[in-house]
């Protein structure tokens, strides 16, 4: 695929570049929680900016249901854009109607405007490729290049996405460029020791990745609310914690398949477990209690791993060469049960391999916890668009933008 350093040695003065980055940020009332994926596309957006581009930012926010709605506007994280860049920023209050002309066509070289959410838009999302085609199309009429640097929407088959890079000369923008040679180690001629740490709340998240892994990683680490399957699945009580009872099937073939294979699947040992699931908005203590994986009371429910698990974790990952985390150990929100996040993401800190924190949750707890982003090999901004590459699948998104 075209790279941006190529587009910017054509030369771009001038011209119309419509850039789809991942502006999905969280929001509270209003607020911008964690700005990560803002500035991940930054360098993009300044490079064009400083070659002479009239430059116009795109993204989705959230799940609108095709229609405006004031709760997923873009228009904090286009705030935020000109905070960073330094620069004011405009703003269109609709994707390709007047205002997206208006806002478009009042762009001098080296400016900036951001066009509202294109969710709002029901032919971004549509399963219909004529519906989608059409929007495409209205899009298109803005710009005269396309950069795709949205990795986080590059395993969605939507307009913006899909589409648009059809109709326009097209490249990969830095952020893209980045995800994309990251991926490659993780998957090609890759250096050992391989440890994988998995986490989050559902194990059918992850058992496509897991399936792929199987026969590539030298270890997998199993946390978070997914690994109580994993322990009914070796016919553990595991009392109230998160169950998703119609994947043990696939669990236990699994554990028989890494066992038959040599790959290291480690489950935890121990786990902090409370009678009730934390508030997570007053933060009030749980008062958990540390019991063994395989004595979960009844009663009690299951929300992080405990600290022999901590300790068995590091240990596993101290001596790997290249290691993939997605997924939080716990309930890593409230203070009593973010131990076991933190645990791995310090293990990772430690660790002399290339480590990469894949996206989502995770890469939002490494900054929640107060890690040095820096101290990571790669922190993605894709959780679902790294897991779908790292299981083989083509991304409609890379696709797109390849010649």
């Amino acid at each position: 695929m075209k790279t941006i350093d190529e587009l910017l040695a054509e030369g771009v003065d001038g011209k119309r570049v419509f850039v789809r980055a991942d502006l999905n940020v969280p929001l509270a009332d209003g607020v911008i929680t964690d700005d990560g994926r803002i500035r991940a596309v930054l360098p993009t957006v300044k490079a064009l900016a400083e070659a002479g581009a009239k430059v116009v930012v795109a993204s989705h926010l959230g799940r609108p249901k095709g229609a405006p709605d004031p709760a997923f506007s873009l228009l904090p994280a286009a705030e935020r854009l000109g905070e960073l860049l330094g620069a004011p920023v405009a703003f269109a209050q609709d994707t390709v109607g007047p205002a997206a002309h208006d806002a478009v066509d009042g762009l001098q070289p080296g400016q900036v405007a951001v066009i509202e959410n294109l969710r709002f838009n029901p032919g971004e999302t549509s399963k219909d490729d004529t519906e989608r085609g059409e929007f495409a199309d209205a899009l298109a009429a803005l710009a005269d290049v396309y950069v795709g640097d949205g990795f986080g929407a590059v395993h969605r088959k939507h307009a913006s996405v899909y589409d648009l890079p059809a109709r326009l000369p097209h490249y990969a923008g830095y952020l893209i460029a980045t995800e994309v040679g990251v991926l490659k180690k993780l998957t090609e001629d890759v250096k050992r020791p391989y440890v994988v740490a998995l986490g989050g709340a559902k194990v059918s998240d992850k058992l496509a990745v897991i399936d792929e892994l199987l026969g590539k990683a030298d270890r997998l680490l199993i946390g978070g609310g997914m690994a109580y399957t994993f322990l009914k699945a070796q016919g553990h009580e595991i009392g109230k914690s998160l169950l998703q009872e119609d994947q043990i099937p696939a669990v236990r073939e699994y554990l028989e398949r890494a066992e038959k294979t040599g790959v290291e699947l480690v489950l935890p040992v121990d786990t902090l477990v409370a009678p009730d699931f934390p508030d997570l908005k007053t933060k009030a203590p749980a008062n958990p209690t540390a019991v063994a994986a395989d004595a979960i009371p009844a009663d009690q429910e299951g929300l992080d791993i405990g600290p022999e698990t901590r300790k068995l974790y590091a240990s596993k990952l101290a001596d790997a060469a290249t290691v993939f985390w997605n997924g939080p150990m716990g309930v890593f929100e409230h203070p009593d049960f973010a131990e076991g996040t933190r645990a791995v993401a310090q293990a990772l800190v430690d660790s002399d391999g290339f480590t990469v924190v894949g996206g989502g949750d995770s890469a939002a707890a490494v900054r929640t916890l107060g890690f040095d982003e820096s101290a990571f090999g790669h922190i993605s901004t894709g959780g679902g668009a790294s897991l779908e590459y790292l299981e083989g699948k083509t991304l409609p998104g890379l696709a797109a933008l390849e010649d």
